[in-house]
């Protein structure tokens, strides 16, 4: 989902870079040392999972991994993307310089969407709550990057097809399988670690019970 130079307009490219320091700043407040390893850790799995790249007209399709991020580290999941976002600028030009706060708020939004939101799924399954958050986090993600598009260009919307309407359909079977994929990965992290996700409200007895 990262956004090459010159496909949004400069003002929008003002408008989310701005943005975009503020989200940092609210991820990055507070962080204490012990932290530290934890964000480090998945920016790495970011990063990696970022690189599966299929190019899309102005865009791409990749793993997005905001669903997890959200789960795993809350409020500091932008700080972890910032992270990411910098190695593939740097050493693969994924993205673009002035495009480089849309592609922060692309995925780390839905992150922090994700994260403010767990609580409220407090009655379902483990599972169906990392698969919810897997799948809300990548279509949140296509939805903003749909606005920041139409925000630019109206042209991104026309013809049956536009790349509004391509970018959709090519996210909707990533956002389905990241949802399973991010539904076991926090199941089975939860059992082993249940500290290690800072807002998913569920108790031990719960978990066992869900695993048989």
């Amino acid at each position: 989902m990262h956004i090459a130079d010159g496909v949004i307009s400069i003002s929008v490219a003002a408008v989310t870079t701005a943005g975009a320091l503020g989200v940092l700043a609210y991820s990055i407040k507070g962080t204490k040392e012990e932290e530290i390893p934890k964000i480090s850790l998945l920016s790495g799995a970011f990063f990696v999972a970022s690189l599966i790249n299929i190019p899309i007209g102005p865009t791409s399709v990749h793993p997005l991994l905001g669903g997890f991020l959200g789960l795993v580290l809350g409020r500091r999941a932008p700080f972890a993307i910032f992270i990411g976002l910098i190695l593939q600028a740097i050493l693969f030009q994924h993205g673009g310089i002035s495009t480089f706060g849309a592609n922060t708020l692309l995925m780390s939004i839905p992150a922090l969407l994700v994260y403010w939101g767990a609580p409220l799924l407090k009655k379902l399954s483990l599972f169906s709550k990392a698969f919810i958050g897997g799948f809300f986090a990548v279509m949140t993600g296509v939805l903003l990057l749909t606005l920041l598009l139409l925000f630019s260009d109206q042209r991104y919307a026309e013809g049956a097809f536009s790349v509004v309407r391509i970018v959709f359909l090519a996210y909707i079977p990533l956002a389905l399988l990241e949802g399973v994929l991010t539904g076991f990965a926090v199941k089975h992290l939860y059992v082993m670690k249940p500290g290690l996700f800072t807002n998913i409200s569920l108790d031990k007895e719960v978990v066992r019970n869900q695993d048989g």
